[in-house]
């Protein structure tokens, strides 16, 4: 399964033209990365002027188009920016996602601190539950995934029943995208979990391969590297969906459709287009 993260919360579209700021850019995106192999998208949203925003109706909105106009498993930010109240991150599940993330403790982010307290993740975990959203938790360092073990033996299977995770790896703060840390982390995860690897910056080619070979997802996106190669800005989120998609294939597992990532994940039939 791959899925494409294709803006974020912290790069500025002055700084990277090819970044998707608009909800016409998001679901034009969203439609070529769908057409180039992904199956689920992982959405940030901007407001008016391109900052980064967990605005209700712009968010109910953008989830709506791009159901209607994709046939990708649609995934909500929970973490905003690292300044978004707890509130307003709670209160994106009202928008009715697929599924959202759900990060499992603090992590230092650059010279940021990015907050997810255990009262915090417990709230929004039996959220999920209640409104049948299926979460995928983000793990950025070996305690986090104590921490989500922790979570489900005191509340449960999450909705649908499948434990998916994705390991964040390269963050300044959070665990190393190597080999090593992507191997420990595999093995501390709950039994039958399904789980993607996402490797920031330049982490992102020997995160994506290390987690090919270890039968994990990939998860690629502007949100997560400008950088395609060495002094070689990425051209635009569709760029790196179609390497994932391409090594993947080297890998003899080829790219999910969005149809059978819905069906791995057990996400709720919302409706929206038809999907293959």
């Amino acid at each position: 399964m791959i899925t494409v993260a294709p803006t974020g919360a912290e790069t500025a579209k002055a700084d990277a033209p090819a970044l998707p700021v608009t909800p016409d850019e998001l679901v034009q995106t969203a439609q070529a990365c769908e057409a180039a192999g992904a199956a689920m998208i992982h959405v940030h949203i901007r407001d008016a002027e391109a900052a980064p925003t967990l605005d209700p109706v712009r968010l109910k909105d953008t989830v709506a188009a791009l159901r209607e106009q994709t046939g990708l498993v649609v995934q909500l930010s929970t973490g905003g920016s690292v300044r978004d109240p707890y509130e307003a991150r709670l209160a994106v599940l009202d928008a009715e996602p697929d599924s959202c993330s759900l990060t499992c403790g603090t992590v230092n982010f650059g010279d940021d601190v990015f907050l997810n307290p255990w009262p915090f993740m417990v709230e929004l975990y039996q959220r999920t539950q209640a409104a049948e959203v299926v979460p995928e938790f983000e793990l950025f360092d070996l305690g986090h995934v104590t921490a989500l073990n922790r979570l489900l033996d005191t509340f449960g299977a999450p909705y649908g029943g499948q434990v998916h995770c994705d390991l964040v790896m390269g963050v300044p703060g959070g665990m190393p995208g190597t080999t090593e840390a992507l191997v420990a982390a595999v093995r501390a995860l709950p039994a039958g979990a399904t789980w993607s690897a996402t490797g920031v910056g330049r982490t992102t080619l020997p995160v994506a391969l290390a987690a090919l070979s270890a039968g994990g997802h990939l998860r690629v996106g502007m949100e997560d590297t400008l950088t395609y190669a060495p002094n070689e800005p990425v051209r635009d989120n569709v760029q790196l969906v179609e390497r994932a998609r391409d090594l993947a294939r080297l890998a003899l597992r080829p790219a999910l459709t969005p149809a059978e990532a819905r069906s791995m994940l057990r996400v709720k039939d919302r409706g929206g287009k038809e999907v293959g």
